[in-house]
């Protein structure tokens, strides 16, 4: 059994997407673009830059948001692009790289969309769950920019889709190290890409209230074990969060992922961790015919809560490019820095806090020698790992310089598994180290008591420099 329209999408199998002609650099001049029906400008601003984007005339949309005519938008650092399926006029002023693409796979991304919507008005008719949609793929397939396209065009139907973000190279709302759960009530901040959360002041669009837990980690490989765990209880919370309110019940969650799950054991043990977990029953392969193979494989026959496992492939956009580990640095540090000081719209001004050694209580994530249990069965592995000690308890030093620390939502005299499946309070940032007065500087967004909570230090994310 699959879902109707979605396993016949037109345009699978067809070749990638091509571009009409290779990328430009464009000056500060303004320049005014006439796109055709069903094309799309894509366009790259580096970090440090900026560029003005005007809609003149017609109609037009980024990642499934629309844009508003005669607005002014404001982008900085970073690769995107917009979409029109009538033809419109924009004008854009500063620098950036740039073409117009003709061939592009928005008429599947549609159908797709329109397919879970069929799914969710028989779940409201049902008084079920909406559909749970998990997207798969390699590094820089898309899978990201997919995600937003459909939880925006859900938004436009006035669903309110749960979206669930389990990479934590990339923080969603939060900073990065952290996975989240967030229920979109209201349009995407094309300028700001998810949008903004309460820390970061006041904004012309709604702030989004996320689920927030913290890995603290790069890679779900650097520890299996924890992130299976932390995962287990950003499901629970996801699933009370979705009993509760009706609108995003029956509209369900659209799940992102990172890339490393796409290949190996490894990763597909993740993928089946998640499918099992999140109750998901459709999986949505995204760049990669070994993967949907596998997943076929795995899944197609399979139920999650009696209703079948549908897998559909997509074809990966060819407006994707590669994000090297200097952009991802870059975006990962300004993050940080918008979640502390905010942003070129709305400058923050965190408060400062001494907080002596004596009161501080940091744990340091550990992160296992996987070289340990390399001739254990998987599930062995897992189970020394759950059963081991999960932190160390850190003394305050002057390696802590520059680093970000979770505050949890839980006790000093907690257990290191109650603070690891607790929620995140907030993030401080180690801004001194004082060896002598035995004391450390740290920022926060709000003047809040914070020696009384757990802190805990990951190796990720990782700063180079000071934010200051």
């Amino acid at each position: 059994m699959s879902i109707p329209g979605l396993s016949s999408i037109p345009g699978l199998g067809q070749a990638p997407a091509t571009a009409t002609f290779a990328p430009t650099f464009v000056t500060s001049a303004t320049v005014v673009h006439e796109l055709q029906a069903n094309s799309e400008w894509r366009f790259e601003v580096a970090f440090g830059t900026s560029i003005e984007v005007k809609l003149l005339s017609g109609t037009a949309e980024i990642f499934g948001t629309e844009l508003a005519e005669k607005h002014t938008y404001t982008f900085r650092g970073t690769k995107a692009a917009i979409f029109t399926w009538h033809g419109c006029r924009i004008e854009v002023s500063g620098p950036c790289e740039e073409y117009v693409a003709e061939d592009t796979p928005m008429i599947p991304y549609v159908n797709t969309h329109f397919a879970l919507e069929r799914l969710r008005d028989e779940a409201k008719e049902k008084g079920a769950e909406g559909p749970k949609v998990l997207v798969v793929g390699p590094n820089n397939a898309g899978k990201t920019s997919l995600i937003k396209m459909l939880a925006a065009y859900a938004i436009k139907m006035g669903r309110q889709p749960m979206v669930i973000n389990t990479d934590s190279r990339e923080g969603m709302l939060s900073v990065p190290g952290s996975l989240t759960a967030t229920p979109f009530s209201s349009i995407i901040d094309v300028e700001q890409g998810w949008g903004s959360s309460p820390t970061s002041g006041p904004s012309p669009v709604p702030v989004k209230l996320p689920l927030c837990y913290y890995y603290g980690l790069p890679s779900p490989e650097d520890n299996t074990s924890m992130f299976k765990q932390v995962l287990t209880r950003l499901a629970l919370a996801a699933a009370s969060r979705l009993t509760a309110d009706p609108a995003v019940k029956e509209t369900g969650m659209i799940i992102d992922t990172p890339g490393a799950m796409a290949q190996g054991k490894e990763g597909y043990d993740l993928i089946s961790h998640i499918v099992r977990e999140f109750s998901v029953n459709v999986i949505i392969i995204i760049g990669s015919e070994r993967l949907y193979s596998e997943m076929n494989r795995r899944f197609a026959s399979g139920t999650t809560n009696t209703l079948p496992i549908t897998v559909v492939k997509l074809d990966k956009s060819g407006g994707c490019v590669d994000r090297d580990e200097t952009y991802l640095r870059h975006c990962q540090e300004a993050a940080i820095k918008e979640y502390f000081f905010g942003d070129p719209r709305r400058t923050l001004s965190p408060h400062t806090q001494n907080v002596s050694f004596d009161e501080a209580t940091i744990y340091r994530i550990r992160e296992p020698n996987k070289t340990d249990t390399s001739f254990l069965p998987g599930g062995e592995a897992d189970a020394i790992f759950s059963t081991s000690q999960i932190y160390d308890k850190s003394d305050p030093s002057p390696e802590m310089l520059h680093c970000v620390f979770a505050i949890m939502h839980a006790t000093l005299r907690d257990s290191q598994e109650t603070i690891r499946d607790a929620s995140v309070m907030g993030f401080v940032y180690v801004a001194g180290v004082d060896e002598k007065k035995r004391v450390i500087k740290v920022l926060a967004p709000l003047n809040t008591r914070i020696s009384d909570r757990p802190m805990v230090w990951g190796s990720w994310p990782e700063m180079s420099g000071s934010l200051i």
